[in-house]
Parts: C-alpha cells; sequence; structure tokens
C-alpha cells in the first residue's frame, strides 16, 4: 500500500545517517581491469560480502526487491537515493553486477516462489555471489547458438559444454547457465536457463590473461554435471523467453533498479574525467587548451552517460519505452569507453607508451590497446544496434539463413550434428 512506502527525505536521511555512521569514504575510480594480486581480490570479496550483510540488516539492501523475498519493497526513486547518498563511501561493488542484475532480476521475474525464497535473500545477504554462464567459445554474438548441452535423466539435467568470459567465476558461488535442451527444433526454441553451483565436480574453471595482465574473465568446462530440476529457470525449451529479459536486464545493469552502486553527483569527482586530471597535471597540461577540451568531453560523455541510464530506466519502467530500450545505453556504453581510453592516450602522449611503476598514466597505453573490450563486453554494440533497429524502431529483421531449421541441421565449422 502507497502510504506503507517510505517517503523519500526520511529515507535519505536514514541512509545519510548509516553510511557517515558505518562506511569508510572511499574515493577511488573503481574499474574492473586492475590487475590485483588474488589474495588483495579475496579479501576484498570477502569484505563486501560484509558490506552488504551491514547494508541488509540495516534495512538498505534490496531496495526494490519485494519484502518477502529479502528487500525492502521500495521504489526505484528510493535506490536512486540511496546511490546518491553512497557517492564517496565504500560498497559491495562485487555483489552489485552481474549478481543483482541480470542474474537476481531474473530469478525474481522468472523462478518459482520456492527458487525465489531459496535464493533471493542468501543473494541480499551477500551469502551468494552470482554470476552468468551465457557466452560460449564458438558462439560470438549468437548467444541463441549456444553448444552446452543438457540432457534430461529422471529429474535431474547432466549439462556438458562450455562457456567463457565470465567475469569473476573463480570467487563467485552460483551461475545461471543456458544451454540446448531440444536439438531438433530452430535454435530458439530448444534452450532452457538452469541454476548451478560453481564449485562442484565437473566443472573447471581457467582463467584468462588480458593483455593488461588481468584474470578476471575465466572460461568454464563442464563434464557430466548433474543439476536438479528443482534448479531449472522458466520452461524447458522456453530458455530464450527468459534469455531475451536476462539480455535486457544485462544491457541495463550499471543504471538498474536493482544495484546499488554510487552516483557521481556529490562528494568528489569520479566520473569519467577524474583519472584524466592526475595525468595532465603530472606532465604539466593542465592549463592546455586542447587538453582541456579534452577533459570536457569526457565529463560531458560522463553526464551524458547518467542522464541517457536514467531516462532509460525510467521510460522503460513506466512503459512510455520499449523494453528492449536498453540497447541504447549499452551502445552509448560501447562508444563511451572507447572514446575514454582514446582520450587518456591523447593526453599521456609519450607516457602512455612508456612508463613507470609510480606514474599516473601507467595504464593509458594498455587501456588504449584494449579500449575496444567496451564494444564487446556485456553483449556487442553491433548486437545492441540490430535490437534497436528491429525491436525499437521497428524495422524488418535482418536475414537469417538457419530461420526455421532445426538446430541439428544447422551447419557449424562445415559439419551438423549427427
Amino acid at each position: 500500500m502507497a502510504g506503507d512506502v517510505e517517503d523519500l527525505d526520511s529515507f535519505r536521511e536514514r541512509a545519510r545517517r548509516f553510511i557517515q555512521g558505518n562506511l569508510k569514504q572511499d574515493e577511488t575510480v573503481r574499474t574492473m581491469r586492475r590487475n590485483a594480486p588474488d589474495e588483495q581480490e579475496l579479501a576484498e570479496v570477502a569484505d563486501d560480502r560484509k558490506l552488504q550483510r551491514m547494508l541488509f540488516d540495516a534495512g538498505l539492501a534490496g531496495i526494490t526487491f519485494p519484502r518477502e523475498y529479502g528487500g525492502q519493497g521500495l521504489t526505484a526513486a528510493h535506490q536512486e537515493v540511496l546511490n546518491q547518498e553512497l557517492a564517496g563511501y565504500e560498497y559491495p561493488k562485487h555483489l552489485q553486477v552481474p549478481t543483482l542484475s541480470p542474474c537476481a532480476a531474473v530469478i525474481l521475474e522468472f523462478g518459482t516462489e520456492e527458487q525465489k525464497l531459496r535464493h533471493l535473500p542468501a543473494i541480499l545477504r551477500g551469502e551468494e555471489i552470482w554470476i552468468q554462464f551465457l557466452s560460449e567459445p564458438s558462439g560470438g554474438s549468437d548467444v541463441a547458438g549456444a553448444l552446452m548441452s543438457a540432457v534430461r535423466e529422471g529429474d535431474e539435467w547432466v549439462l556438458n559444454g562450455s562457456k567463457i568470459w565470465s567475469t569473476g567465476a573463480w570467487w563467485s558461488d552460483w551461475a545461471l547457465c543456458l544451454a540446448r535442451t531440444n536439438w531438433d527444433v530452430p535454435k530458439h526454441r530448444g534452450l532452457s536457463v538452469f541454476m548451478l553451483p560453481i564449485h562442484q565436480p565437473g566443472i573447471e574453471i581457467n582463467r584468462i590473461e588480458m593483455l593488461n595482465g588481468s584474470q578476471e574473465f575465466c572460461q568454464e568446462y563442464l563434464t557430466d554435471v548433474r543439476v536438479p530440476d528443482s534448479e531449472r529457470l522458466g520452461d524447458v525449451d522456453g530458455g530464450w523467453t527468459v534469455g531475451t529479459r536476462w539480455m535486457m536486464h544485462e544491457r541495463q545493469a550499471n543504471s538498474s533498479p536493482f544495484v546499488t552502486s554510487p552516483r557521481n553527483t556529490r562528494r568528489g569527482s569520479a566520473g569519467l574525467d577524474a583519472p584524466l586530471i592526475p595525468i595532465a597535471a603530472r606532465l604539466g597540461l593542465l592549463d592546455d587548451p586542447r587538453t582541456r577540451e579534452r577533459i570536457g568531453e569526457a565529463r560531458l560523455l560522463s553526464v551524458v552517460r547518467e542522464q541517457l541510464n536514467r531516462r532509460l530506466a525510467t521510460g522503460m519502467a513506466t512503459g512510455r519505452m520499449h523494453a528492449q530500450s536498453s540497447a541504447i545505453g549499452r551502445l552509448f556504453a560501447g562508444h563511451l569507453g572507447t572514446r575514454r581510453d582514446t582520450i587518456t592516450y591523447e593526453i599521456a602522449g609519450a607516457t602512455g607508451a612508456a612508463w613507470t611503476d609510480d606514474d599516473p598514466a601507467a595504464e593509458s597505453g594498455v587501456g588504449y590497446l584494449i579500449r575496444t573490450i567496451s564494444t564487446v563486453a556485456g553483449g556487442t554494440t553491433e548486437i545492441a544496434r540490430n535490437v534497436i533497429s528491429e525491436r525499437v524502431l521497428g524495422m524488418p529483421r535482418e536475414a537469417a539463413p538457419d530461420h526455421g531449421v532445426p538446430f541439428r541441421n544447422v551447419p557449424r565449422g562445415g559439419r551438423s550434428r549427427s
């Protein structure tokens, strides 16, 4: 009932008191590209679990999740208030994306009552960290072309195959997994989604070393992994219905009403321009007109990102915008990421090509070399363009040679599955 919803001013004051009284100030600009030692990463994960539990106990976790599943039953506006008040403070970053969105969001939307009661409170307490078993080594952008097989044996499913680009799989607990349960229908109609614990017999995790030394991404090999049917999410062969919403939540993750993440609107400047200022200062370029122009462009991109995501989230929540409009934010994020790394390298100049460990420009060269990751991670920008054109704008779908063809008969590497 509306009368039971805490008003925004009271909520802001309650959140502010807790944050200022219990959380440490932290102005660090956090990225997913740093190469921290394993011991440090594991320690941070453990600390984030504790922070998540603190927020849960204070009534500040799962703001928009229903109360019956451990949430607060409040609105996206309340989540935005919390994000604003958290600016400049520590927060449980390892438990936000993809745990709360897309994973918990998908469970909330498609899970049975028993599944939601089993997993959502544990997620909100920081006891379960989730990742996505979605991309496959041979799949590229074709998520529906999944080759991970799931064969039913009584009340269990036996999974075999490989997944890749799973961020933080080595320190996570559970995964959402898209698998093929029917090879005799067109590819979109033969998929199912399962929930499974990651660290169990039959799952081998290999970490992938990137150009910058980071090993955050993983590849998983599943061999005869048994999953109870009670951990199937959605209907058998109905995985594409789940998957479509799953990918929508993934594209919207950074502006999702399910995610707690500080907004760059209060203490300090943690926008895209923040790392550029110490680089420019170190090189004596703060008064250089071209440098200031580049920093201004980065700042503008940061503001546009925040306002665009806010508009998209509001539009989709109210039904004024198509549910797949999150692809617009994904497309902009790809442009923003590549431009950010390019601007950083342009300002760093020669120090971006050769540096010392104590140089603030140390990562600009490597960031420039891997800048296109922004157009791939979280779904490629090419797919985002297709979603915008076909689903948001209603343009004709592009031709697909495998349309209506049983997946078993679709050629793959010159062969079909026999």
